[in-house]
Order: structure tokens, then sequence, then C-alpha cells
């Protein structure tokens, strides 16, 4: 039914909750003083433990004890037993989190109640943080292109380890997805994943947030560092993080330990940290805005989360994942793409990445009418709504050019925006323009356009602007 810890001072107590315990079906482990409770709990944490308040011969007293479970094991649910009983002893139990408290000599009955109900209360609580996980979002990570696979064997590389991780990549790439697979992944996966979001919150607050708070009146508050406690800390937008805010955590990475706000305890933590950023931290740092040792202490392994300009290739399959996502979590209508609106899709431009994709698709869905496939006519359109599909609308450059030059700069732009669209692969961009791929060797050589890697994928430019692209 669940493993007991029994800490009192008098043997003759001990022995009789844990043979009272032991006939329910609960399995019990003793300990007399604060030196073997400690002990007990870090050999290996059990499910409850009830704790006299006065312990002779002892380094700490039960509320030493409790106020130390608590920090590092918070959902051991503590039960509170002393002879010595008074109001102000039962208020600061509660106050440091323990479950209830019992005057002795007390009552069999009311203390087998209050064990089922503490016992009762960790369980559902546990089950309430696994159901919180699965509503997470999903650390489903869909591609196939080149560059996502280079992201997911770098990713692959660090989900054993313990080290940090920076990501970086622009707005709505898909880090905190990337920062998730990590986490799934890795031997901390049953431990919990809390994301600190540095640009929402407030400057003032940023400390209590992440710190907690230990107030006369409202007891004790965990923060976001002690709910990560054996498991990840993400911090998304690290570079939004006050400076202030950026010596205090650069102290927890060194110490593995803080102080809650109001508190002049240390409160130890085991967790990993992966941040996050769309900016480049070298310039923060030059410009004062970012601590170059919190830098260095986060940026133990780099990865470079791709944009999706840089993946046309897993437009489809991305769209895909999100129509059936969106299916399953909202009822929306499980549709298909029809060849026209996936060619759209994978030429449109996405300043917006993986983001702006999945809500767009979203909105297709909603506003969509019927089962059909999904058409072209149903996506946004980057260029004023045409009146006659037979015709195209020229953009104002384009149409103050001589004939030659137009129709040089649309040869270029569009097989540049094909060959990105196939992932650099010319063979497929030929066989959907409708040209041999000798013919459109020669074509893209006149037109000064080339390929390169660049994330893990090769991209198309032209000729001269390596730089720009690199």
């Amino acid at each position: 039914m669940g493993d007991i810890l029994i800490v009192d001072d008098e043997r003759d107590i001990r022995e009789l909750i844990s043979d009272i315990l032991k006939d329910e079906g609960y399995t019990t482990r003793l300990a007399a003083n604060s030196d073997e409770c400690m002990d007990q709990i870090n050999a290996d944490p059990p499910a409850l433990m009830i704790l006299d308040i006065w312990l002779k011969d002892s380094r700490m007293d039960g509320i030493d004890i409790l106020k130390a479970t608590k920090r590092d094991n918070p959902g051991i649910p503590i039960v509170i037993i002393s002879g010595h009983g008074n109001i102000e002893i039962a208020v600061a139990a509660i106050k440091q989190g323990a479950y209830d408290f019992i005057e002795k000599p007390f009552n069999i009955d009311q203390l087998m109640v209050v064990i089922g109900r503490a016992m009762e209360t960790s369980r559902l609580r546990r089950e309430n943080t696994e159901l919180r996980r699965r509503d997470e979002a999903p650390a489903e990570m869909v591609g196939a292109s080149s560059a996502f696979k280079a992201l997911k064997n770098n990713l692959d590389k660090v989900t054993k380890s313990n080290g940090r991780v920076m990501l970086t990549g622009p707005a709505g790439c898909g880090k905190e997805i990337a920062a998730r697979y990590i986490h799934a992944q890795s031997n901390r996966a049953a431990g919990p994943f809390v994301s600190v979001n540095c640009a929402s919150i407030e400057p003032e607050r940023m400390e209590e947030v992440l710190f907690g708070r230990d107030g006369v009146d409202r007891g004790v508050e965990p923060g976001l560092l002690e709910q990560a406690h054996g498991g990840v800390l993400y911090f998304d937008e690290v570079a939004d993080m006050p400076l202030g805010t950026q010596s205090k955590i650069l102290r927890v990475l060194v110490e593995q330990q803080f102080q809650r706000v109001g508190s002049s305890d240390k409160v130890r933590v085991d967790m990993r940290v992966i941040s996050s950023t769309n900016k480049e931290l070298q310039e923060e740092i030059e410009a004062g805005r970012f601590r170059q040792e919190l830098y260095h202490r986060l940026n133990v392994v780099p990865i470079q989360v791709p944009s999706l300009e840089a993946r046309r290739e897993d437009i489809p399959m991305l769209a895909e994942h999100f129509i059936d996502a969106f299916n399953k979590a909202q009822g929306l209508p499980l549709r298909k793409l029809a060849d026209e609106a996936v060619a759209m899709l994978q030429t449109m431009v996405w300043q917006g990445n993986v983001r702006q994709l999945k809500n767009v698709i979203e909105r297709v869905l909603i506003l969509g009418e019927g089962s059909g496939p999904i058409t072209a006519t149903e996506l946004p359109q980057s260029e004023p709504a045409q009146q006659d599909d037979s015709r195209v609308v020229l953009s104002g450059s384009l149409a103050t050019l001589p004939l030659r030059e137009a129709r040089e700069l649309f040869e270029r732009e569009y097989l540049l925006t094909q060959i990105n669209r196939f992932g650099g692969n010319i063979s497929r961009t030929a066989s959907f323009v409708g040209m041999e791929r000798s013919a459109l060797h020669r074509k893209l050589k006149s037109l000064g356009v080339v390929t390169s890697n660049k994330s893990g994928s090769r991209v198309a430019h032209v000729e001269g602007e390596v730089a720009k692209t690199a």
C-alpha cells in the first residue's frame, strides 16, 4: 500500500505505530533521531513520514526535519505527532508544509484516518501532475529534410547527458519543442518540465516567480526552480531576463542551491537547464544587457534550430501533422492538401516560421467548408487578390523593366523558390518545372544561380551573395 517512515525517539512508540501500520498492509521503516531520518530519506524517499516534534539527543528537531524534507522532497506528506502539543506548534508545522498534527497520546482510529487521507492526497497530486504533463505540448519532432535530420541528430546526442543546452533560432521555429524532445528522451523524462518565459514575466516579479517566497503570513510558496527539481528547467528567450536576476541564476548554476525571497534558508535543487534565444547573445553581451559569465554557463552545448525557410521540404509533413492534431484536439475536419495547396505552402514567405504555419492551418480548417481537399484559394494570399486566375498581377518594380530584364528576374526568382522548396534537389526541381536536368543546369548557370550548404541543407542563391546567406 505504501512505504511509511516513522521518526520518534521513543522506541515503544515507534514499534507500536509500525505494528499497527503493518496490520493495515503498509510497509514501515524506523528512525530514532534526525541523522537516521535524513539517511533514510536520502537513500530512498518514503511515501509518507510520521514525525515527532521533540527528538532527544538529535542534531535537528522535528520542525527542522520538516523544513529540510519539504525543501528537498516536497512531495512527501508529513504527519506531525507530539506529546507536548499546543496550538503554536501545530500552526508552525502546518505553515512549514505538514499535512496534519496529532497530539500524543493519539487515538489509533484518528491516526489511520489522517494517514489514509494524506496518502490519498499525495496520490491525487501525483496523478494531477502526470495529467498536466500529458496535456503539455507534445515533444514529437516532425520532418524529413536534411536540416531537420541534422537538428534531430544533435538533439539525440545530448538527451542522455546532463549538459546545459542553448537553442538558438528565429521566433516560432520550434525551440521549445526541441527542448521538450530532449526532456522526453532523457533520464529525467519522469521528472517535471518547467518552462520560464523570460519575456512575459514582469522584471520586478522575476525573482519571486523563480525562487519562491517564504512569508510569515502565507507560508512557503515554491518558485519555478523548486518545481523543476528532478527534471528540466527551460529558460525561453533567456536574453530578456533582467540583469539582476541573471547574476542570481548564475549563482544557482554554480552552487545548485538558492534562497527563497524572504528567507535565509538554502534550498537545494537538482535540475537540468535548457535555454533558448532568438537574439545574438554576443551582441547583447557587448551592449551590457547580458552577462558573459552566464552565457558561458548556459552555452555548454549550442544547437541551432533551423527556420522554416531552411526546411521547406518539411512543410507538407508539418501541415498534415497539424491537421491531424487539430482534428484530435478540437474536432476540426480531417482534410487532405491538394497538390496546388502544397506547392503554394512551400513557396510562401514564413516570417513566423512553424508557428505561423500552424496558425494558417488552424485558420483554414476553422473557416473552410466541407471535408474535401484544401485548395490554394483557401490559403492566405501574399499578393493582392486576383480577379481573374488567368492573369498575374505584376509587382511595381517588375512592371517598370524591359521584357528581357523582367523575364530574367522572374526566371531567377521562380527557380530560386522551386529549388529551395525541394531542398536543393535539382532532379526534383527539373521534374516539377518541366525541364531536362541538363537544360535546368544551363539555365541556372546563365542566371547566376548556385547552391550551397546552409543549416544542414542545400540552399539556392545568386552567385556572389554567398556571404549574405551563409
